[in-house]
Parts: C-alpha cells; structure tokens; sequence
C-alpha cells in the first residue's frame, strides 16, 4: 500500500474495534515499527487514504503499557473521519497515521517525588486524561490523582469498566469522580462542574497540578474556575488542538461570525475554532493538518475577540496584518474576516 501523504508516514493495521457508549468507539492498532509517544499526545490520521482529509485524534493508549497503540473516537452527524473510521473501518485494514505531537502531557508537568494531580475531562476530553493517568499511576507510584469526568448521563463514560479497574486496583493513588448532568445513578454527582463542587471534591486544589481536555467552552470553565481558585498558570495545562467541524457543540452561548467577501453572517457557539465555525457551514477552507503545522488554513482576521494557539507557520508580517491559523483560533465573541 503506497503512502498517501508524507504527513502521516506511519501505518499501522486495525487489529480490534471496541466500542465504548452507544456512540464512541475504540480502534486497537498494530504497528509494525517503533513508534514514540508520550501519554497525552495526538496524532494525524489520513482518512480513507485521502492526502487533503487529515484528522486529529488523541492516542488513547499509553506508551510502555498498551498492548496496541489506540485512538477512541466519537461518531458525529456529518462527521467526515468520525464517520469513516467508526462505520466504514473493520479489523484488518491499514490507517496512515503522522508522527505523535501536542505538549499536553503529564511527563513534563510534575517534578516533585508526591506530586498531586487534578484531572478534568468532558466527553471524548478523557481520552489524553486516561492515557496520562495510566502512566502515571504505574510509572510514578508516590503521585497521588484526582480523575473529576463530566458526562451527559451515566451511559456516555468512556472506558466505563478500566475507570472502574484502576481505582480498584489504585486505591491510595486514585480518586475518581463521575459527573452526570442528567439521570445520575448513586453512585455520580449530579449536574455539572461548579466551584462548589470543585471545592467539596478537592479541598487542597490550589496545590495542585491541574489538568483539562474537553470541547472548548467547557476547558475554558475550568481556566477560570481553578484559577479563581489561586491555581497558578504555570500548574495548569490544557489541550489545544482541535478537530475542526467534528468537535462542534450545539448548544450554549452563540456569538456572531461575519466574512465580508463574499458578505455572510453566521451565528455560531462561543469558543469554537475558526475552522470548525466556518466548515459547520459548509463555507470553502483550505484545511489538511488542523493542528497549526501545515498552514493552509490561514485566514485573515479583520476584527474580534478570539485566542490562538498556534502561529507557528505564519510570518510576522502575515501575524501584524491579522493573519491567523483558522485550525487554532478560538472564537470568544463577534468576529469579522476579510
């Protein structure tokens, strides 16, 4: 099989698909080669063997303890790779996936022999938190961490029984708190992340390492809630990819995207990527990395309120004209474009 895209340089073979909740599943894959990564990390995947259609997905093992180097992925409507690798992929097929990046991961974070770790995920934000926890509990037996996972309700936990195996088998190490925001059973807290709960749940939580993966309005409650909590930015990290058009929330606040050429108007959620916000309506970009590596994706900004992560192939002319990364950019408030 030829190589589709010197991007994603690794192939890999589905050995296994596990599926998780009624609509995440787990892909189990056989590499053939030595491929580095640390827990936390993400990787590219070339989807149906196309060079231009790149998707981002965390690597849901854990290096030196997986059996199989694995991605958990959420299927959404119109979803183009969620779809692809969750209806369409079967054991025995080859993915091409890029070298492992992104920087959120625990190797770097603690330095102390007992450092204390708070983590907190929403939704397919575990996967990194799971994989992290893993490596941490077996490689770092004096950490002592905290797992807070919000959810829907009790059917949508990922990894359901593993949660439930390693706080057994860690129980002076772990402790894990299940959230539901509907239909908690006995043994969930009910309704969502409040600075109540966080300060009922973790009393010491400014001495912690925090942190966070989930859609981006929900990272973006915790960024304040832990810092309203004196937690230190140099203790707190959160993931920064995101995933385009699949990532997108239906509900919450909406702010107003307005392009001038041709001249749209387009209302869309509160800390959404630029990318996602303009693809959920079918408006032309340029896209194959979605991870602020390839730089085809640059848009130029003329007014807003927005964040980015990510500049790292933009030039400082381009930077000072209001060029940015449409893959990392965050949208916080009304936005125009050029």
């Amino acid at each position: 099989m030829t190589q589709p895209t010197a991007a994603c340089p690794n192939r890999m073979q589905v050995h296994s698909i596990h599926q998780e909740t009624p609509d995440v599943w787990t892909l189990s894959l056989i590499n053939h080669d030595f491929y580095p990564y640390r827990p936390g990390q993400y990787a590219l995947v070339c989807i149906a063997n196309d060079p231009d259609t790149l998707r981002a997905y965390t690597l849901s093992s854990t290096p030196g303890l997986s059996p199989f180097i694995t991605l958990t992925v959420r299927r959404l409507e119109q979803g183009t790779g969620s779809g692809w690798l969750t209806q369409q992929v079967k054991p025995g097929d080859y993915l091409w996936l890029s070298d492992a990046q992104g920087e959120f991961t625990c190797v770097d974070a603690g330095h102390g022999e007992q450092e204390r770790y708070l983590m907190l995920a929403a939704g397919c934000g575990v996967t990194p938190i799971m994989s992290m926890s893993r490596w941490l509990l077996a490689q770092r037996p004096d950490t002592y961490l905290q797992v807070i996972f919000n959810v829907r309700n009790p059917q949508q936990v990922i990894f359901a029984a593993e949660w439930q195996h390693l706080a057994e088998h860690y129980p002076s190490q772990l402790t894990l708190t299940l959230v539901a925001e509907f239909d908690a059973e006995p043994s969930f807290l009910a309704g969502r992340l409040t600075p109540e709960l966080l300060k009922q749940a973790v009393p010491d939580l400014a001495q912690r390492i925090v942190m966070t993966c989930g859609p981006a309005p929900y990272m973006q409650h915790v960024a304040a809630l832990v810092a309203d909590a004196g937690v230190p930015a140099t203790r707190f990290y959160k993931e920064q990819f995101q995933i385009g058009a699949e990532s997108l929330e239906e509900d919450g606040e909406q702010l107003t995207l307005t392009i001038r050429q041709p001249l749209n108007t387009l209302r869309v959620p509160v800390g959404i990527s630029l990318l996602a916000a303009l693809e959920s309506h079918k408006i032309p970009v340029n896209a194959a990395c979605r991870a602020g590596v390839c730089g085809s994706c640059k848009t130029k900004v003329l007014s807003g309120d927005y964040t980015t992560s990510s500049t790292m192939t933009l030039t400082a002319d381009e930077i000072a004209q209001g060029y940015v990364l449409a893959c990392n950019c965050q949208l916080h408030g009304d936005t125009v474009l050029a």
